[in-house]
């Protein structure tokens, strides 16, 4: 006898309870408020400025760079910040153009790229997420009452 359902239930309970609040959270908390300064850098808005590669961090094949961003008209700086979309062929030291349109922890290079799809893919994820999750735990508990009710009824039956 195979127990491959019982397997398949462990892991969607595991899903269900664990891993859709925990999508949520992040779509919610990580990629939502990067979602209109994404869109909006994509569009060209935002502050222009340079941004400086400071460090450059290669995992699984992409690389991230981190620096500071220095606004043309000499207004605003951030350090450390991200480099959302940057070139490849950057090296540390060297500069790029950027905008700040107002995303947490970095800026994006002007030469546009795919970020703002990621951040919208996060976002709708986690809002996704925690429209499902609700409507899982109603349903659970709805089974639950109407499992508890017939074992009830079933007891008074006998009785």
């Amino acid at each position: 006898m195979s127990n491959a359902p019982v397997k398949r239930h462990w892991r969607m309970s595991i899903f269900l309870w664990i891993g859709l609040p925990f999508i949520a959270v992040l779509g919610i908390a990580k990629a939502a408020p990067d979602l209109v300064p994404a869109w909006q850098a994509q569009s060209g808005g935002g502050v222009s400025g340079t941004f400086t590669v400071a460090r450059k961090v290669c995992t699984h094949g992409s690389c991230d760079f981190y620096g500071d961003w220095k606004a043309a008209d000499g207004t605003s700086t951030h350090t450390n910040a991200l480099l959302y979309d940057g070139p490849d062929s950057l090296r540390v030291g060297d500069t790029s153009t950027a905008l700040d349109s107002g995303a947490t922890g970095g800026v994006f290079a002007t030469g546009g790229g795919s970020a703002y799809l990621l951040v919208t893919a996060f976002a709708v994820g986690g809002l996704a997420a925690a429209i499902a999750w609700p409507v899982f735990l109603w349903r659970t508990w709805r089974s639950w009452r109407r499992g508890r009710t017939s074992s009830l009824e079933a007891a008074a039956a006998a009785a």
